[in-house]
């Protein structure tokens, strides 16, 4: 796979993710987080196994027999990673506004190279950190935050922000080890559902009605979002690297207000004119800087 292939998986994921934003706030007006994640990620996994088995029977046979336990541990994690940072973004929604909350999540921005430095011992191309403070900036006049309230909610997509670092920081050692992007899509979607279905039968009611009242909202955030976006991220990381990667999927934040300002009729001010314009330049940085020093 090229890297140009790898990067327009990231953009159609990335895009995928920011219009999902609104998906995953309007579909819990019958229905609470963890029911909608139950759902939501079910349904990924439904649109993704088929193409699994179809596509990766035998490749799966011949993986496994390298290192069964280390894609075992590294499924997992993923998965554990995907479910708390999902969760944690889905109830957070119920304690803060969508501005809040797409503002937050960007901190995975700065997360990732900051982890990779001090626990990988990995050295970064110097353009990550200006890359990673143009896209923050970005993020903030995206979300017009100075007229938002700090809530509860807030900490929760912070500390949800950690481990969507995590997914993007695991996911990135798993592709180098294992060429199965859907076989792991499958895995990591069915243990958010699991684990999601579990809390949620504990602390909410599942509503056959309640939850075809949402149909609309999960089956986008099901089947786009929760199913091919996520293997469309693992296409993506097999040649971008976890801290550019983590600065293009920023890009969520502009795509997510186009799609509020396209569906919802949201004015787009100056400031989030210029939000949109920050983050791609980060984007473009950390991606064009690089590149140069290989030419020079």
């Amino acid at each position: 796979m090229s890297k140009t292939t790898s990067l327009f998986s990231a953009l159609l994921c990335t895009f995928i993710w920011g219009t999902t934003f609104i998906a995953q706030d309007t579909g819990m007006d019958d229905i609470g987080p963890f029911t909608f994640n139950a759902v939501r990620f079910f349904v990924g996994f439904l649109a993704i196994i088929p193409l699994a088995i179809l596509f990766e029977v035998k490749k799966f046979r011949l993986e496994f027999k390298i290192d069964l336990k280390t894609f075992l541990v590294l499924s997992f994690l993923i998965g554990v990673s995907l479910f708390l940072g999902s969760a944690l973004q889905q109830v957070a929604l119920l304690y803060t506004d969508v501005a809040n909350a797409a503002f937050f999540t960007i901190f995975y921005v700065p997360m990732v190279p900051i982890i990779i430095y001090f626990y990988r011992r990995k050295s970064l191309h110097w353009s990550v950190w200006p890359s990673v403070i143009l896209c923050l900036i970005g993020g903030y006049l995206l979300t017009n935050f100075q007229d938002a309230t700090v809530r509860l909610g807030d900490s929760l997509v912070i500390l949800g922000a950690l481990f969507w670092s995590s997914h993007i920081i695991f996911t990135g050692i798993i592709v180098t080890k294992y060429n199965l992007p859907l076989t792991l899509g499958a895995i990591q979607t069915l243990i958010v559902a699991l684990l999601s279905f579990i809390i949620g039968l504990i602390y909410e009611e599942f509503v056959i009605r309640n939850i075809m009242n949402e149909i609309d909202s999960i089956l986008y955030a099901g089947i786009l979002s929760g199913g091919f976006a996520f293997v469309l991220q693992i296409y993506a990381q097999k040649n971008i690297t976890p801290a550019p990667a983590a600065i293009i999927f920023s890009l969520e934040g502009v795509f997510a207000t186009i799609a509020a300002w396209f569906l919802l009729n949201q004015l787009l001010g100056i400031n989030n004119l210029l939000g949109c314009f920050f983050i791609l330049c980060g984007v473009l940085l950390s991606q064009l800087l690089p590149l140069m020093k290989k030419t020079i």
